[in-house]
């Protein structure tokens, strides 16, 4: 057996080579109803999808084409292509092939092996995945298959903690855990996976197949199945046995299915596969991975339009000033080419090779061990968020409860207080196994009953694991009621109810079995309790409380418990006046609260409800009323017991990363499938909703009138979250999205509760289009994948339930509070470094076209090159690219301080550090420099045009690593490294450029003090600037930092 709690993602991604293409291509199968027979797969009758995971974008007729798609759909990448094509007609040829087409190829390869690295790491997560082996039931016994193996008609044996790959129908449910006796054919799953509910859920065999004896194969039966759909709470379908006399039919609902991404949490199943890979519910609730495009790439993409645009005019001014004359046209195609430096195809590299870096770098981040970059295109958007989703369930909470408080009125126990509640019980019992409490309303006794209330008041089962036997036969712990301590479990439907029982044990109270008709207790003093279940009323989202009646096996007395939240219960007990205030005082603790109360029943008493129910429960016309109607004849002036809280403990420092995340600017939505009451109380314990703010609850509604009445009461509420459902939140955004979404994004904090997977992508959609801002989602289960490949960016946490949410992410980490950092320093950096490398590349490429365009004007505006060869190549490779690639190392705020004002990050969402000022300010820079060293050569040379070009290079290349030094905030020593070897490569390389320079020239004082003056005229007054700006308008970091 598997105890690690194995999970299988079903993400189906076709190849997105070409989205529109691939939409017309591909024509969807039609989804239809289907027989399924018990372990035949061959007689299906149609072909269905196999059960394999496919995370890959590509497969290998694909790659090539895709990646290229990828790459030209790109205005900068596209125009290179058709530069460097020009380059094959002999009459618009102006350089060697080379300088045009080895930049480029050198930039696909680049992209190329990055992308084939990140599908083949893909590919092998597919492969780990699609290699988990299940137990198959054949004719011939129990075999081992893959996952991917898995085929309609199978009969699957999912056991106990392991995930299920695809969706079941229970046939028979042989429990080995004495949570339930193997003839009741239930057991309980986790879907936390699925929809995000803490609770667990019980399923139900097949009545008919239970009865049965070991062998499934000795009987001919099928199951026909409703067509795949997205709901998850509903199935539809029937069971027929062929080979009985008569034949069998039963109907199949929801309780008789297991969906796949959800866990067994008891017992054994097996049972015959219905639904596989893509037609499962978990994968049709998954929308498919789009490729992700960061807001600094489209920003860059604008600009270098720009650039194209002053590219073009720049040509027509030459040709203009030539006077149109002889063949224009192509002068003009000469002169787009002569100044396509503009537009740098080094950009694309640099970037993208400062993606890795950043990837690299965060990976290797000590303070958050155990985080993966998996998309290495986009983290800058970690510096530009404004909008996080965050799911609740494993991410916020680990989802375990803990039993924190009880208040009986007039006195409160707390956790350090614990143990005098459990010598009141021992004393309690002690007296009363000798003559019975004498005095009522003691505390002793108060608190006696209240443990007693708690612990027979739920749906708790407690479960002994079983021990195996050599043969491989389970002895049943059930069978000689060995109650030890040392193996029991409790399993229920919820792990608040969990925890309640839990503490009744750990104060001497202890429940040791269960089953339909009956439970027991054990006292402190090993006295077993029994008790007679005569009725229970189940816990549901109307009631918001459930009830038992019990009778006591030894006195024969009848109570009638009942727990409940507070709003349904405050007008059940006794009139008091503490329940209110306690309640508000627990709920601001951030504690889930219980309101516990008993009611003593005569035999008479009972005899006549038991009766008035029964008649309830026959009747045909309005049964749920009157049902609902007799049971609120007993819940009336009960007495109040106690109150109960119970933590859902949250995730190491969620509170303080949470604050963080706020005074940065981001506004946190939690997107739960939890109940509205627990997603209400998280958001109160874990400060997402400070103490100081109201709630406003969004009442449910269901047509458009209701909606609009209940949108303008939440309009006049200032400064408040706000609580909705999913069903609500459907109806608002059917008929009022944009009035909604703009409320709602008002709000200092939204929780969205009872969400589906769908909703979840739904609203992270909305977000984008209404407020054009960058939103970042987080997770950890199956049920938020969508909404991470929805987001802009998607950030994953590696969960205990699985890997699903952190293999489908951009980001994978291992707890919610490494966000705090990732974003605050490593989303910073990210994006600064980038927008400095960006437009530097890009005035790298101007101030070099600034000189074409001078020298083209000085010498009749020819359209001749100003360098060629090896010169421009090595322009843009050896001689600057280190020093300008070492800005990806440049940081303007340590890391502590970006933590310790995260305010500093609202200025990033704003966008400053790459836009049109910005890149305008560049672009004076560059024509300024490129002006004066044109200018500056043409003066100062003497005799020969090769001293223009060797001056004028010089200082170029000079300019360009003061301009590197001028723009670094951050020395490191690795950037000095780059200056120097970068110079030194240059002055290397001079000994065997004499093609392009006169060596006896550029070893000369003439030479040197030339290149000197003109480096210092282009230079000196930015730097001045740049000193005097620091001074009299220091930006908001560097006020910090002094």
């Amino acid at each position: 057996m598997n105890t690690g709690g194995i999970k299988i993602i079903l993400m189906f991604s076709f190849p997105s080579c070409c989205d529109c293409l691939a939409h017309i291509c591909r024509r969807k199968k039609e989804l239809k109803a289907r027989t399924v027979w018990l372990g035949c797969p061959e007689k299906c009758e149609e072909k269905y999808p196999k059960n394999s995971i496919k995370n890959q974008k590509y497969n290998i007729f694909t790659f090539v084409p895709g990646v290229l798609y990828q790459q030209f759909k790109f205005f900068l990448n596209l125009y290179f292509l058709v530069v460097a094509c020009s380059q094959f007609v002999p009459s618009l040829k102006i350089g060697y092939l080379y300088t045009y087409w080895a930049p480029l190829g050198f930039v696909l390869a680049v992209t190329m092996v990055r992308e084939a690295v990140d599908e083949v790491r893909r590919c092998q997560r597919d492969k780990e995945m699609n290699s988990q082996l299940y137990s198959k039931l054949t004719v011939r016994g129990k075999i081992q298959v893959k996952s991917s193996d898995i085929q309609v008609g199978d009969m699957i044996i999912v056991e106990k903690v392991k995930l299920a790959t695809a969706i079941f129908l229970l046939c028979v449910c042989v429990c080995v855990r004495v949570c339930v006796s193997a003839s009741s054919g239930s057991c309980f799953i986790r879907t936390d996976q699925l929809d995000g509910e803490t609770d667990w859920k019980l399923k139900v065999a097949v009545g008919c197949t239970q009865r049965l004896p070991a062998d499934l194969f000795s009987i001919s039966a099928y199951v026909y199945a409703q067509k795949p759909q997205l709901d998850i709470h509903s199935f539809e379908g029937n069971f027929t046995r062929e080979d009985a006399d008569p034949q069998i039919h039963e109907s199949l609902s929801i309780e008789n299915t297991l969906w796949a991404s959800t866990v067994v949490a008891s017992g054994t199943v097996i049972g015959v596969v219905i639904y596989t890979g893509k037609e499962t519910r978990s994968v049709l609730n998954t929308s498919y991975a789009k490729n992700k495009v960061g807001l600094l790439d489209l920003e860059l993409n604008r600009l270098t339009k720009a650039l194209f645009l002053a590219q073009v005019v720049l040509s027509v001014v030459m040709v203009a000033l030539q006077g149109f004359v002889g063949p224009w046209f192509r002068n003009l195609f000469r002169f787009v080419v002569l100044f396509s430096y503009i537009i740098p195809i080094s950009l694309r590299v640099n970037l993208d090779m400062g993606k890795s870096a950043y990837g690299w770098m965060i990976m290797k981040d000590e303070n958050i061990p155990g985080t993966v970059v998996r998309t290495s295109t986009i983290p800058e958007e970690l510096g530009r968020l404004v909008y996080l989703l965050t799911d609740k369930t494993g991410t916020l909470t680990q989802n375990e409860m803990v039993f924190k408080r009880l208040h009986l009125g007039t006195v409160s126990y707390g956790m350090d207080t614990m143990d005098e509640i459990q010598s009141h019980i021992i004393q309690s019992y002690s007296q009363t196994q000798s003559a019975g409490p004498k005095v009522r309303k003691s505390v002793s006794s108060r608190i006696h009953e209240a443990v007693k209330a708690i612990a027979l008041c739920h749906n708790v089962t407690p479960v002994y694991e079983s021990h195996a036997s050599v043969n491989g036969e389970t002895e049943s712990a059930e069978a000689d009621q060995d109650f030890s301590d040392d193996n029991r479990t409790y399993q229920a439907s919820s792990p608040d109810e969990v925890a309640l029982v839990r503490w009744t044990e750990s104060v001497g109270l202890t429940l040791v079995n269960r089953d339909l008709t009956s439970l027991q207790l054990k006292t402190p003093s090993g006295q077993i309790l029994s008790f007679y279940i005569l009725q229970i009323f189940p816990f549901t989202s109307e009631s918001k409380r459930m009830g038992i009646i019990v009778r006591e096996e030894s006195t024969g007395d009848i109570t009638f418990y009942m727990k409940g939240a507070d709003v349904a219960m405050a007008s059940i007990v006794q009139y008091n006046d503490w329940l209110e205030e306690e309640c508000g005082n627990m709920a601001r603790e951030g504690l889930r609260t219980l309101v516990v109360a008993k009611k003593s029943l005569s035999e008479e008493q009972y005899q006549d409800f038991e009766n008035r129910y029964n008649q309830a429960k026959l009747s045909i016309h309005d049964r749920a009323l009157k049902v609902a109607a007799v049971v609120e004849s007993l819940e009336r002036e009960m007495e109040l017991l106690c109150l109960t809280g119970v933590e859902d403990q949250l995730q190491a420092d969620v509170r303080p990363t949470l604050e963080l995340l706020r005074n940065a600017g981001i506004k946190i939505w939690m997107l739960t499938g939890d109940k509205l009451e627990t997603a209400t109380c998280i958001a109160k314990s874990s400060h997402l909703v400070s103490r100081n703010q109201d709630i406003h609850v969004f009442k449910p509604v269901s047509n458009r009138g209701e909606a609009h009445l209940e949108l303008n009461a939440f309009r006049r509420k200032h400064d408040c979250a706000l609580v909705i459902s999913g069903d609500s939140l459907e109806v608002c955004l059917r008929y009022y999205e944009h009035e909604f979404v703009e409320l709602a994004c008002q709000c200092p904090a939204v929780v969205c509760c009872r969400c589906s997977p769908t909703q979840k992508a739904q609203i992270v959609r909305l977000l984008q289009q209404h407020t054009a801002n960058r939103t970042c989602a987080i997770g950890d289960g199956g049920n938020d994948v969508s909404m991470i490949q929805a987001a802009d960016c998607g950030i994953g946490i590696e969960g205990k339930e699985g890997k699903q949410a952190s293999l489908a992410a951009d980001f994978s980490i291992t707890q919610f509070k490494h966000i705090g950092r990732l974003l605050m320093v490593h989303g910073r950096n990210s994006y600064k470094r980038s927008a400095a490398l960006g437009q530097f590349v890009m005035h790298r490429g101007m101030i070099i076209s600034t000189m074409q365009a001078v020298f083209s004007s000085v010498f009749y505006f020819a359209s001749v090159p100003l360098y060629q060869g090896f010169l421009m190549v090595g322009y843009a490779t050896i001689y600057t690219m280190f020093p300008v690639f070492s800005l990806v190392l440049d940081q303007d705020v340590k890391p502590e301080m970006a933590l310790l004002y995260p305010e500093l990050y609202k200025d990033l969402t704003k966008g400053r550090s790459l836009s049109f000022k910005t890149f305008l300010i560049w672009v004076l820079i560059s024509v300024y420099q490129g002006g004066i060293l044109m200018y500056g050569a043409m003066v100062l040379f003497e005799s020969e045009f090769v001293h223009v070009v060797a001056i004028s290079f010089t200082a170029l290349i000079l300019t360009e690593l003061l301009m590197v030094a001028l723009t670094i905030r951050t020395w490191h020593w690795l950037m000095v490294v780059a200056e120097f070897f970068s110079l030194g490569c240059y002055l290397a390389s001079l000994a065997f450029l004499n093609e392009y320079f006169d060596l006896s020239f550029i070893t000369t004082w003439p030479f040197l003090w030339k290149v000197s003056a003109i480096t210092l005229v282009s230079c000196l007054p930015l730097y001045i600037i740049k000193y005097l700006k620091r001074k009299f308008s220091p930006p908001s970091y560097s006020k910090l930092s002094s």
